[in-house]
C-alpha cells in the first residue's frame, strides 16, 4: 500500500500558485490572521506607503476615511506610485506594485532611505484580499486609474483627467473580501489608535481620520510629537518632571527619545523602529537602558546624591521604576529577530543610541540639576523597596527551583510534562474549580481555583505584589519567575486560560489577572501563550434537546430556528420562545456540572478560546492605567464612553 502511494505521487501534484493565488490561499501568512486583527492590518499596509512617503520629505498628509459602502480610502499627498512602463515586465509599474509580490520602491536606497514597508508585499496583498480596489495616481499634471477584482487588473492603467502641475499624490478604496475574513466591518477606534500613533511619531504629519457610517472622525498633528506622546502616556500619572527630549543621528541613523519619571512603579517603555511597535525591544532599548543607566550612575555619584556609607547601590532596575520612555529610531536596514519578528537585531544601532543618550543626557542633568535630584530620590526608594522585593522573590524562586513537586496546594495539575501540549486554567472560585477539576481531561490540563481577587498590581511596589497568595501560586505554578528574573521559556504550560464567570465580578478577576499578566509576565502574551476561556451565556433545551448560545445573538438563531419548526400559532411564553422551550442564564460556572463545563468551555474540539495580544502596547498601557489607576475621573470617563456597549447582570 505504501509502494503505490508513493507511485501516485507524480509531477501533477506539484502545485504552482500564480501571481497573487498564494495569498489568497494563505491569508494568515501575510496579515496575521483574518479576524479583526487582520482585517485592520490591511488599512495599516496601505497607510504605511504614506508614511514611507513621510519619512523621505514627500507628504505632510494621510487622509482615512471609512465609506458608507464599507470600503476604506487611503488618501496621500507623496509622490504618486510611478505609472510608466516597467522595463522589465513590459506593463505599468502601477499594475507591477498593485498585483505582484516582493515588487516596491522599499529595495531602492535611493528611493527610500527609511522605510517601515521592508518586502514588498503590502499593498498587493490588500489588492488580493479585496473584493475590489481602486487605485487613482496624481503625477505630471494627469491623473491615473486602475481598478482590480481579487487581485486581477480589470483594465490596463489609463489616464482619467488632470490636475494641478504640483498636486501630487495616491488614493486606494478597497472593500475586503468577505469570502476571506470573519467579518469585514471596520472599527473606527481601531484604525483611530493607530493613526494617533503614527501622528506622534511623525511630528511632521497630519493624519486626518473619517468614519462615514458612524459620523466620526479625527485629526492628529502633534508639533510636539514623542514629548506629547509621553504626556499622553502620563496624562493620568503625577509626573515628577517635565518630559525630557533627547535627538541625535550618528550613521545616518536618526534617534529621538522622549522619556520623565512618575510616581508609579511599572515601567512604561516603547520603542519603535522606522515607525513599527518593536514589542520584544531589541539592540535600541538595550542601548538606551544602558547609557540611562551608566549616566544617572555617574550623576549621583558626582553629585554625592547616594551617601558613601549607604548599603544600597543602584542598580538597572531602580532607574527603569516610574519610567515612561518612547524611543524611535530609523534604521536604514533593519534587521528583525525574536518571536513575532518585533525585536530589532541591528548591532551597530546600540552603540549609536547609547552614546547620543549617554551625551545628552549628562548636558541635560548638569543644566537641570533640581530635575537630577527628583530622579535620583526615586531610584533611591525604588532599591530600597527592591531590597524587600528580592527577598520575596528569593523565595519564589528557590520554591520553583529546589522542589517542583511542592507546586501550589490548590493546582490540580496535568500528568504529561511537555509544556506545548499543557495548559492551565485559572479558575474563580472553588466550586468552579471542583467542577472543572471534574470535567477536565487530567493528561494535559490543570486547574489552578483563585479564592477571592489577586491584589491589584497597578497600584502596588513588587514587594506587596509577592506577598499575595493567589499571586504566589500563579508564578510558583507557572514555574517562570516574575520581573527581571521572568522567563517565558520556562513555562510549564502552552496555554494560560483566564475562566471566570460571566457577572461583574467575574469581569473584575478577569481585568486583575489580565492588568498582572501585562506589567509583570508581557511575554506570555507577547508569545501567545493566555487565553480567556468563553463560557456560554445560555442553556436552551426543548424535550431531550439541549443547545448552548454563547451571546444574545446566537440564543435569538437557535430560538428562530426552534420557531420555524412549530406551527404559526403556537403559543409563546414571556420570554418569546416557543411554549415548552426553556432558556437557563449561567450567571456562574459553579452553576454548570463537569460534564457541561467539559462540552462547552474546555474540550478543545468544542470550546472558543480567546487569546490575548497586544495591537497597541501604547494603548494597552493607557487602558491598564486607567482602569486601574489611582486617577478616578479617567476611569469615570471611560465608563460613561463604553457603557452603552456593556451587557451585565448585577
Amino acid at each position: 500500500m505504501v509502494a503505490n502511494s508513493s507511485n501516485n505521487y507524480t509531477a501533477k501534484n506539484i502545485n504552482v500558485l500564480k501571481g497573487l493565488e498564494a495569498v489568497r490561499m494563505r491569508p494568515a501568512m501575510y496579515i496575521g490572521d483574518v479576524g479583526s486583527r487582520g482585517l485592520h492590518h490591511l488599512v495599516n499596509e496601505v497607510v504605511d506607503n504614506s508614511i514611507d512617503e513621510c519619512l523621505g520629505g514627500y507628504n505632510d498628509y494621510v487622509l482615512v476615511k471609512i465609506n458608507k459602502d464599507g470600503s476604506v480610502s487611503v488618501l496621500d499627498r507623496g509622490r504618486g506610485i510611478p505609472v510608466d512602463m516597467h522595463p522589465e515586465e513590459n506593463r505599468s509599474a502601477l499594475e507591477v506594485v498593485m498585483t505582484v509580490l516582493h515588487a516596491g520602491g522599499k529595495f531602492d536606497k535611493d528611493s527610500y532611505k527609511v522605510s517601515g514597508g521592508l518586502h514588498g508585499v503590502g499593498v498587493s496583498v490588500v489588492n488580493a484580499l479585496s473584493e475590489w480596489l481602486i487605485v487613482e495616481v496624481k503625477r505630471d499634471g494627469k491623473v491615473y486609474q486602475q481598478e482590480y477584482e481579487r487581485g486581477v487588473p480589470k483594465y490596463p492603467v489609463k489616464e482619467i483627467g488632470k490636475c494641478k502641475p504640483n498636486e501630487t499624490g495616491t488614493t486606494v478604496t478597497f472593500l475586503p473580501d468577505s469570502e476571506i475574513f470573519k467579518s469585514t466591518k471596520f472599527k473606527f477606534e481601531t484604525l483611530a489608535e493607530r493613526m494617533m500613533e503614527l501622528a506622534y511619531l511623525n511630528k511632521n504629519i497630519t493624519i486626518e481620520i473619517k468614519d462615514e457610517l458612524e459620523g466620526e472622525e479625527a485629526i492628529y498633528h502633534f508639533k510636539g510629537g514623542l514629548v506629547e506622546f509621553v504626556k499622553y502616556l502620563d496624562e493620568n500619572r503625577e509626573s515628577l518632571h517635565k518630559p525630557i527630549y533627547i535627538e541625535g543621528e550618528k550613521e545616518n541613523t536618526p534617534v529621538e527619545i522622549s522619556f520623565e519619571y512618575n510616581s508609579q512603579y511599572s515601567e512604561n517603555v516603547f520603542s519603535y523602529v522606522n515607525n513599527i511597535n518593536t514589542h520584544e525591544g531589541g539592540t535600541h532599548l538595550v542601548g538606551f537602558r544602558t547609557a540611562l543607566t551608566r549616566t544617572l550612575n555617574t550623576y549621583a555619584s558626582k553629585n554625592n546624591l547616594v551617601k558613601e556609607n549607604s548599603k544600597i547601590s543602584l542598580t538597572g532596575e531602580d532607574f527603569r521604576e516610574g519610567l515612561t520612555a518612547v524611543i524611535s529610531v530609523k534604521v536604514a536596514e533593519p534587521q528583525f529577530e525574536g518571536q513575532t519578528k518585533t525585536k530589532l537585531g541591528n548591532g551597530e544601532v546600540k552603540s549609536i543610541v547609547e552614546s547620543i543618550v549617554g551625551e545628552k543626557l549628562a548636558e541635560y542633568l548638569e543644566e537641570n540639576p533640581g530635575v537630577g535630584k527628583k530622579i535620583i530620590e526615586k531610584c533611591l526608594k525604588s532599591a530600597e523597596a527592591r531590597e524587600a522585593a528580592k527577598k520575596a522573590r528569593e523565595f519564589v524562586r528557590r520554591k520553583n527551583a529546589l522542589d517542583t513537586m511542592r507546586l501550589p496546594g490548590k493546582l490540580a495539575d496535568c500528568s504529561i510534562n511537555d509544556p506545548e501540549h499543557c495548559e492551565m486554567y485559572i479558575v474563580e472560585g472553588d466550586s468552579a474549580g471542583g467542577s472543572a477539576k471534574q470535567g477536565r481531561d487530567r493528561r494535559f490540563q490543570a486547574i489552578l481555583p483563585l479564592r477571592g481577587k489577586i491584589l491589584n498590581v497597578e497600584k502596588s511596589k513588587l514587594n506587596k505584589i509577592l506577598e499575595n497568595n493567589e499571586i504566589k501560586a500563579i508564578i510558583s505554578a507557572l514555574g517562570t519567575g516574575i520581573a527581571e528574573d521572568f522567563n517565558g521559556d520556562k513555562s510549564r504550560y502552552g496555554k494560560v486560560i483566564i475562566m471566570t464567570d460571566a457577572d461583574v465580578d467575574g469581569s473584575h478577576i478577569r481585568t486583575l489577572l489580565l492588568t498582572f499578566f501585562y506589567r509583570y509576565m508581557q511575554d506570555l502574551i507577547n508569545q501567545g501563550k493566555v487565553y480567556i476561556a468563553q463560557p456560554p451565556l445560555y442553556k436552551i433545551k426543548k424535550g431531550k434537546e439541549e443547545f448552548y448560545a454563547y451571546d444574545e445573538d446566537e440564543r435569538d438563531k437557535i430560538l428562530k430556528r426552534f420557531k420555524s419548526t412549530t406551527e404559526e400559532k403556537e403559543e409563546v411564553d414571556e420570554t418569546g420562545a416557543p411554549k415548552g422551550v426553556v432558556i437557563s442564564r449561567y450567571k456562574g460556572l459553579g452553576e454548570m456540572n463537569p460534564e457541561q463545563l467539559w462540552d462547552t468551555t474546555m474540550n478543545p474540539e468544542t470550546r472558543t478560546i480567546l487569546q490575548v495580544n497586544l495591537e497597541s502596547a501604547a494603548r494597552a498601557d493607557k487602558i491598564f492605567e486607567t482602569l486601574m489607576g489611582d486617577a478616578v475621573e479617567p476611569r469615570r470617563e471611560f465608563i460613561e464612553k463604553h457603557a452603552k456597549y456593556a451587557k451585565l447582570d448585577i
